[in-house]
């Protein structure tokens, strides 16, 4: 119960979803928690749940639009202030659409790259002054199988989980002297509300080969679980595929 003791985290798309139930891990482990989220009603939901059922302040909700600066500058603020610091960077807010190349309008691209790509970068630009301060930390980028391989459609997705995946290594590399590790976990098909599009075209076939069936969100929190440990202390610019088998077919 105490892999994370002492450490603070920022889990941008905390409120739900998988962002819900690593914020659920962390806390179970030790870790105080800012649950970021554009989503404010569900964030204070989940903290106060959280906090409740910790008996103390271990969570705290903050409004955070993964796509601007100062929501950014603010949310690390927060950590420092509340906390003490931080330790730990879950880049989690993603959005999905599933139209092909042709399909996608010039809007449509933008708004996912702005979210899955543009917010990765500022999370990891903002976060990283203050993990030097404490002498390092760890950053888990939330990509997707879909940033290893193609599918047909879901182009804008594809595109910015892509650049996640290398944004991820070349952070890895530039922040190893500070003590920094810098990973990328690539999920399947899981259990969440942002997937639901996607599993009503895809979830009775190919996407849950070849264990048939979706992940739920726990199963993916533990592998970003382990790499926000310090048992994870040699461990940076991996990618952590998270998948039921799926991108072995």
């Amino acid at each position: 119960m105490d892999r994370l003791k002492g450490k603070v985290a920022l889990i941008s798309g905390g409120a739900r979803g998988q962002g819900a139930a690593e914020t659920r891990l962390f806390v179970n482990e030790g870790a105080r928690v800012v649950v970021a989220d554009v989503l404010d009603a569900e964030a204070r939901q989940l903290a106060e749940e959280v906090n409740k059922k910790a008996g103390t302040k271990a969570a705290l909700p903050v409004h955070l639009d993964v796509t601007r600066a100062g929501d950014w500058r603010a949310a690390v603020d927060a950590c420092e202030r509340e906390f003490g610091g931080l330790d730990i960077l879950v880049n989690n807010a993603g959005i999905l659409n599933v139209k092909g190349v042709s399909d996608t309008n010039e809007e449509e691209w933008d708004a996912i790259i702005n979210v899955n790509q543009k917010g990765v970068w500022l999370g990891t630009k903002f976060a990283a002054p203050a993990m030097k301060k404490r002498g390092g930390g760890s950053i888990i980028n939330i990509s997707s199988i879909y940033g290893l391989i193609g599918s047909g459609g879901s182009a804008a997705y594809h595109a910015s989980k892509g650049a996640v995946r290398l944004l991820t290594k070349t952070a890895a590399v530039e922040y190893a002297p500070d003590n920094i590790r810098v990973n990328s976990v690539h999920p399947g098909v899981i259990k969440t509300p942002m997937v639901d599009i996607f599993a009503e075209k895809n979830l009775k076939d190919r996407a849950l080969a070849p264990m048939k069936r979706a992940a739920r969100p726990e199963e993916v929190g533990y592998v970003v679980l382990f790499l926000a440990t310090d048992e994870a202390s040699f461990v940076t610019g991996a990618e952590y595929v998270v998948d039921g088998g799926y991108t072995a077919v």
